[in-house]
């Protein structure tokens, strides 16, 4: 089976459907996880905020935003926040599944989509918001080559991850951390079905039970 397909079969069994409906009204955002085949590996696009940006601002992250009322749902707003900061038209997206959301240090609810795209996109940043935008291979977050891990961080369930990557093209390093570092390593840890070679705090081949104790455990707080 072709790895497209592979993936795009395992990663529909951890979609969230309808199960978070005892959640309580929170903000919302999204960020979008495109997933594309590189020379028969799985590779994401990451983006480098803007440093004017005032959340966030010179920070490695997910193409994504908060919720706008015109939004439909979930994958909705990923795909809007995608075009508007990396020129990623909606069309072009194989939307494959949602994962549990995620309380930002912000008090958003931030639910992850992975979607497919075609290995041939090529970004157009928006500089308002995007400095740059690099591919990173998924099995890097699964390597504790590049990876470092702090434990006992404020407010943080389990250790706070961060890699240093460089990207080949350009020799530029990049500090991938904190919330972005966790999807990618949950991301990577599903598509390939490989347990990271460092701890990550959670079962990595059933991780949803982990981020709902997480989120009862923020909500419990609110």
């Amino acid at each position: 089976m072709h790895i497209k397909k592979k993936t795009i079969a395992t990663l529909k069994q951890f979609d969230v459907g309808n199960k978070l409906s005892f959640l309580p009204v929170l903000p919302k955002a999204s960020v979008l996880i495109p997933l594309f085949v590189r020379n028969g590996e799985l590779y994401t696009w990451m983006t480098l905020r803007s440093k004017e940006l005032r959340t966030s601002g010179g920070e490695v992250c997910f193409p994504g935003g908060k919720r706008d009322p015109s939004d439909k749902d979930d994958a909705d707003t990923a795909l809007r926040e995608a075009e508007e900061e990396i020129g990623l038209p909606p069309d072009e997206v194989q939307v494959v599944c949602r994962l549990f959301p995620v309380i930002s240090k912000s008090g958003l609810l931030v639910t992850p989509v992975i979607g497919f795209i075609e290995e041939s996109f090529c970004p157009s940043p928006n500089p308002a918001e995007v400095s740059a935008v690099f591919p990173v291979p998924l099995d890097f977050f699964t390597s504790e080559k590049d990876h470092y891990a702090a434990h006992g961080a404020a407010g943080m369930v389990g250790p706070l991850h961060s890699f240093h990557f460089v990207d080949p093209d350009s020799g530029t390093q990049y500090c991938i951390w904190g919330l972005t570092a966790m999807l990618a390593i949950l991301v990577a840890a599903l598509a390939l079905r490989k347990k990271p070679e460092f701890d990550v705090g959670f079962n990595s081949e059933d991780p949803s039970s982990f981020f709902q104790q997480i989120l009862h455990r923020r909500i419990s707080k609110l």
